[in-house]
């Protein structure tokens, strides 16, 4: 087993199934992360050429990146993120929180693999945002390729116009607020291990003035929403210059759920790092970081981010 030393505010280039392992139990605060979603080429193989490539944007020729519709996709998501949260699990401390990001339709999924490995689900917080383009696509290609005449074509193509694949424009992200069981009491927890409660005096909106609620937004909507769940915006620096991870969340949103649940000197696990913002969001906060991520270009990524960061005590290291 690792001592805290050997990996607090360092990124660990490896596998994060393998590396969790070496991990000391009940070590780490809080669980904040996004992870591969299994759809199409976002597994746990995640390749950054091969995602990053224009010409593997489609599983299926037809389809656009994201839509293959695939009942194992979600199957094999569970079991893989069934062995990663039990060991989630066994490295955080009793009360400690766990926040996964999730897109949609694989929230259930990610939400059952949480729970069976004994965490208990406390809410969902929902990353409102907004999309111009619609996900469904239209059948008319595929009508025009059917043994019919063109006549026939064009009055089936006129009948079902507007009527898509069933994907409409998708404006939020899930994320699962779970929490390992406390020791004894929520009380007993806080005075023993320092975490299991919510700061609720964290302030929240676009005034700064709203009590905490489970739907954040980091883009203005409109005056009510921002009103009451907008964090903040991203500003054009936020991203870091030549960040190509595909899913970049923003930092507002992670500042968010680490201020409402740990305190300074925290320690704050992401398993998934990709670019980093779980970590910048810790090293703005006073707060300890562990990074985990297998792609050597997103950690170069991350280590600028960092270093850019003023009143920057600490090296950024790699452990491979």
């Amino acid at each position: 087993m690792l001592k805290n030393n050997e990996y607090i505010n360092k990124i660990i280039n490896q596998d994060s199934l393998e590396f969790l392992k070496n991990i000391q139990e009940n070590s780490v605060d809080i669980v904040l992360t996004d992870p591969p979603y299994f759809l199409d080429k976002m597994d746990n193989k995640w390749n950054v050429d091969r995602v990053h490539n224009d010409k593997n944007l489609h599983t299926i020729k037809s389809l656009p990146a994201g839509m293959k519709f695939d009942k194992n996709q979600g199957k094999r998501f569970y079991k893989w993120y069934l062995k990663i949260s039990e060991e989630l699990y066994r490295v955080l401390k009793p009360g400690g929180f766990f926040f996964s990001f999730s897109s949609p339709r694989l929230y259930h999924r990610m939400a059952c693999a949480i729970e069976d490995a004994g965490f208990d689900i406390r809410d969902c917080f929902m990353w409102l945002y907004t999309m111009n383009q619609p996900k469904g696509m239209s059948l008319n290609h595929f009508i025009k390729k059917l043994d019919m005449s063109d006549f026939e074509k064009n009055r089936l193509i006129k009948t079902l116009s507007g009527w898509k694949t069933p994907q409409v424009k998708s404006c939020f992200e899930p994320i699962a607020m779970a929490q390992k069981p406390v020791d004894k009491t929520f009380l007993n927890n806080m005075m023993r291990h320092n975490v299991s409660l919510v700061n609720t005096s964290i302030k929240h909106g676009k005034d700064q003035n709203m009590h905490p609620a489970n739907v954040v937004s980091s883009q203005n909507i409109s005056p009510i929403i921002d009103r009451a769940f907008l964090t903040g915006k991203p500003n054009k620096k936020e991203k870091g210059a030549g960040n190509t991870h595909k899913t970049v969340k923003p930092l507002s949103i992670c500042k968010y759920l680490i201020s409402l649940t740990t305190k300074t000197g925290a320690v704050v696990l992401d398993p998934f790092l990709g670019s980093g913002t779980t970590a910048v969001a810790c090293k703005m906060m006073d707060r300890n970081y562990i990074g985990i991520e297998l792609n050597k270009e997103y950690i170069k990524i991350a280590q600028y981010r960092l270093d850019k960061i003023k009143d920057n005590k600490n090296r950024l290291e790699m452990i491979v």
